[in-house]
């Protein structure tokens, strides 16, 4: 009987010990789960709503336009912030009363929100053109108005690029894959 108990005792600590490692590396490399401190991706995502991202060998050279990635903010890198790909490497950017131009097209954005009552003259209504760098990304939040994004701070360099947003998973009623 001794015995069964302490194959039983050694096979719980190897299953907790196993679990414990898996997830370490799940979240260290392969998905993270991240906070939304604010609002400036509303009304796709909303203040405190909890998101996952892909980790796992996300590059520069994955990402595509109009994807929502996580990255590190450039100004202070312990931060982690959620924005959305608007100009690629090699991209020319250009906002004209709010509407944004890549590569001389106005974009098709059915997901950005403009909040405040006035037209435009603000420099955040009215930007570049500017040429994204071979190796950055520039983003903008989805709610333009109240969006601090590479309008204020520039682009976000490669290196910085944490994932791409795939799941909203809290608050449990908004459960949604991000496209």
């Amino acid at each position: 009987m001794k015995h069964s108990s302490l194959r039983w005792v050694r096979e719980v600590v190897e299953t907790v010990v196993i679990a414990l490692v898996l997830a370490f590396v799940i979240r260290t490399f392969i998905v993270g789960t991240f906070w939304v401190p604010s609002g400036s991706m509303e009304q796709t995502l909303m203040v405190n709503d909890r998101i996952m991202a892909y980790k796992l060998f996300y590059d520069i050279e994955d990402v595509e336009r109009g994807e929502i990635i996580i990255f590190k903010f450039p100004l202070d890198p312990r931060k982690d912030f959620v924005k959305r790909v608007i100009g690629l490497p090699g991209d020319r950017v250009e906002l004209k009363n709010k509407q944004v131009y890549v590569n001389n097209t106005p974009l098709v954005e059915p997901y950005v929100v403009h909040s405040d009552s006035w037209d435009a003259g603000f420099p955040r209504d009215e930007y570049g053109p500017i040429i994204v760098p071979d190796d950055a990304l520039f983003v903008l939040g989805d709610n333009r108005d109240n969006s601090e994004d590479s309008r204020y701070w520039g682009f976000v360099p490669a290196e910085n690029i944490v994932g791409d947003v795939f799941l909203r998973y809290w608050p449990l009623w908004r459960i949604d894959i991000i496209p």
